[in-house]
């Protein structure tokens, strides 16, 4: 069972996937039963993972490609943090688009990806070594490559050109620094830090830089982070793929295991380079929170955010500090489900109502109250209203940020939160308190049930993340395991 408990979590979506590759545009009904069936084992499966490992098991296998190079897929409980979080809004995700596209064409090319694009999270997050990470990490980029140019029209075809445009040189960098570390230190496993004596500090300096060019391209780091807001050509169901799971959070996940379970705690201190990544991450975080202010398109303010909320996780990370990791880490949970929510909402306000700009939201949530409440509790997540679960990321980031010795970074959090608010509670005023102009009050805007039952699922995981943070198997609760077990070996 240890070796094929990481192999069935793997498989769990990469088998429905390939088989959805062969299925007719017609058979809808085998594949929306494929992509629902191979989700909810996923779930099943972690869920019995996840108990196992809170209870100190250990899963993995290891698999020989070439003499030298190993597949290598272990569970830990941070591997379990990000796997979790992919499992559970797969499901929801597939449930949702299934009744987003209805009865359009190319779905069974869309849903194959689809599944092909949670395999390779799911292997990113399983991986045991860094060459099993890169693998991964490039299946990601070609599998959500055909997701963003879904639609085939221009626009589409000019976001995915801009996507491998960025991704495709980071990932030549990333490779550029795993083969330069593991040619001096050899194979690079996860779990604990690697043996770096053998390299100069310089070295070890130019090597970590060059973690960070890789790996920020997939977290949107600026100014690495131009291919996002471009990607919002795609679909709702990829755009809340692109922003709460996969890509973004490939990005951010690869870089805590870098500093964690590649250089360490201690190398990080030494050689000093937490401090500027902490630097850019905040950064980051303020200027997209800007840029998100000045959006007109829904979508578009919803990609800045998160350019500026993925930022936290990385903030954290490089704050090495444990309140300031465990902000970091549990944020990338409730990023994920804040923001899966707002794009879902985004979705149905265009599918339903034919809404796009931020302008067109005037009067729609007594309209369609359903997704408005969900859309109004996430965006006030993101804010970091109490007891919304984005208040528990912000306090603690901003006691992390104390304990580190770095009191600036409570200004970013509280610069930050003011730039939310100005972004987001506008849309709320629009959607609750303003009257719909003539032409949108006659347009017509029914909620169906599948298609609004994810978003409230997760606007309810919001709020209850928030409510119930004090719980061991809250989100909040798996991070303080996380960082216990990772300071206190």
């Amino acid at each position: 069972m240890s070796a094929a408990l990481p192999l069935a979590l793997l498989m769990s979506s990469l088998l429905p996937a390939l088989i959805t590759f062969c299925l007719p545009e017609k058979a809808r009904a085998w594949r929306n039963g494929l992509s629902l069936g191979g989700a909810a084992l996923m779930l099943t499966l972690v869920v019995y993972t996840l108990q196992a490992v809170a209870m100190g098991a250990q899963f993995e296998l290891r698999y020989s490609l070439v003499p030298g190079l190993d597949l290598w897929l272990r569970t830990d409980a941070l591997s379990l943090l990000f796997l979790t979080l992919s499992a559970a809004l797969w499901l929801l995700t597939t449930i949702y688009a299934i009744n987003y596209f209805g009865h359009k064409p190319n779905q069974s090319r869309f849903f194959a990806f689809f599944g092909l694009c949670v395999a390779a999270t799911s292997g990113i997050a399983l991986s045991g070594s860094l060459i099993t990470f890169f693998i991964f990490y490039e299946l990601l980029t070609l599998s959500t490559w055909p997701l963003v140019t879904h639609k085939q029209d221009e626009r589409s075809i000019a976001a995915g050109r801009s996507y491998l445009t960025f991704a495709l040189p980071g990932s030549t960098v990333l490779l550029v620094a795993i083969v330069w570390l593991e040619s001096a230190v050899g194979p690079v496993s996860f779990g604990a830090p690697a043996e770096l004596q053998t390299l100069s500090d310089t070295s070890l300096r130019w090597i970590f830089l060059l973690f960070m060019l890789g790996l920020g391209v997939k977290a949107a780091l600026v100014p690495l982070h131009g291919w996002l807001p471009a990607a919002m050509a795609a679909p709702a169901p990829v755009s809340a793929l692109l922003h709460a799971v996969a890509v973004v959070k490939a990005g951010a996940f690869g870089i805590v295991r870098v500093i964690y379970d590649v250089f360490g705690i201690e190398r990080v201190a030494e050689l000093g380079v937490g401090l500027g990544l902490a630097v850019v991450a905040s950064v980051t975080i303020v200027w997209g929170s800007l840029r998100a202010l000045q959006q007109t398109d829904i979508k578009r303010r919803l990609a800045f955010s998160t350019v500026s909320q993925v930022s936290y996780i990385v903030l954290g990370a490089a704050l090495i500090g444990p309140f300031a990791v465990i902000g970091g880490l549990v944020h990338l949970v409730h990023q994920g489900l804040m923001k899966i929510t707002l794009f879902f909402c985004a979705g149905i306000y265009d599918e339903r109502a034919d809404v796009r700009e931020v302008v067109g939201l005037n009067g729609l949530g007594p309209r369609m109250p359903w997704t408005s409440v969900a859309f109004s509790i996430a965006a006030m997540g993101m804010i970091g209203l109490p007891p919304m679960a984005g208040f528990v990321s912000k306090w603690y980031l901003g006691i992390g940020g104390l304990q580190s010795g770095q009191p600036w970074v409570v200004a970013v959090l509280i610069a930050s939160t003011l730039l939310n608010a100005a972004y987001f509670l506008p849309l709320l005023y629009r959607l609750w308190f303003l009257p719909a102009d003539a032409a949108q009050s006659t347009r017509p805007s029914a909620e169906s049930f599948g298609l609004v039952l994810p978003p409230v699922a997760t606007a309810a995981v919001v709020l209850a993340a928030g409510l119930m943070a004090g719980l061991a198997f809250s989100p909040l609760g798996w991070a303080t395991l996380i960082v216990e077990r990772l300071y206190l070996p």
